[in-house]
């Protein structure tokens, strides 16, 4: 058995290599603090206390300060216990951290659920309501409360009252990715409590490291690291011969530039002319009849 304390932030969604999506629940795991040991000999039973969260000391009396100072460590927020571990592998004020848990264990998550106010029978049990029509005047009251014989309310009636802020424990639910370098656990489906509640993640009761799932395979959205080029950049002096010849090739006279136009152009009498064919001589003598 192990177990650490967490905040649960929300939910998100992640996808596999094979584009499957999986709904999952981020929870923040800061580092843990032992700030007890609680033996069979003195206690009765064996536990680990955890501290998390870390509050100031304007906060805390002098019992909570001097408990903590004991760990040396500040004071916390939230003490729980975590029973059934083995206690010798385990100093006050060691420090535990989210890397006791591997992606594909199977954990459960206890958590406070949240707070739903005064409800009535159908939210609160499920009770089905009355007619709705023909004037029956029972829509949604809890109709009998007890018999005739008791004549009065049996403890454990379901009736309307306060609903929800209760310890609730989701059981066997994977944890598909553990992030040491942000401290966050990302735990398949839903996780009872508010945003910013306190959760409990244990190893699971019923199967624990036993039937460990296999480890997926996430599509990551990290932009890949390339190698940095080397930037290309012109020297001074390169940059000042470049520019000094353009001045010269707009400073330099239309007549030079002429000149070096007709001197690379060959002249017209270089040329040669096609030569005339030579037409045959024309007689005006008559011919005779």
């Amino acid at each position: 058995m192990k177990g650490i304390l967490g905040k649960k932030m929300g939910m998100t969604q992640v996808f596999t290599t094979d584009g499957v999506l999986i709904p999952v629940t981020v929870i923040a795991v800061e580092p843990n603090v032992v700030t007890q040991i609680k033996t069979k000999d003195h206690e009765g039973y064996d536990a680990v206390q955890l501290g998390f969260s870390t509050k100031r000391e304007k906060l805390s009396n002098k019992p909570e300060l001097g408990h903590v100072q004991k760990a040396k460590t500040t004071p916390k927020r939230f003490l729980r216990e975590i029973r059934g571990v083995d206690v010798s592998n385990y100093q006050l004020g060691d420090e535990i951290k989210v890397d006791i848990f591997e992606s594909g264990e199977v954990v459960d998550v206890t958590g406070t659920s949240k707070g739903k106010g005064f409800q009535g029978v159908i939210k609160r049990h499920g009770y089905a309501r009355g007619p709705m029509g023909h004037g029956s005047h029972h829509h949604r009251k809890p109709g009998s409360l007890g018999s005739i014989r008791e004549k009065r309310v049996m403890p454990g009636k379901k009736m309307s009252g306060h609903m929800g802020v209760e310890t609730v424990t989701i059981q066997n639910l994977e944890i598909v990715k553990v992030d040491l370098d942000n401290n966050l656990l990302l735990v398949k489906g839903n996780v009872p409590g508010p945003k910013k509640s306190l959760v409990i993640i244990k190893s699971a009761v019923k199967k624990g490291d036993i039937n460990k799932k296999k480890e997926r395979d996430l599509v990551s959205y990290m932009e890949e690291e390339t190698p940095e080029q080397p930037n290309v950049v012109a020297s001074e002096e390169t940059i000042k011969t470049k520019l000094e010849e353009e001045k010269e090739s707009v400073d330099q006279p239309k007549d030079k530039v002429v000149e070096a136009a007709t001197v690379d152009q060959p002249k017209a009498e270089d040329k040669e002319q096609p030569q005339e064919e030579e037409q045959a001589p024309v007689s005006t003598e008559e011919k005779p009849e």
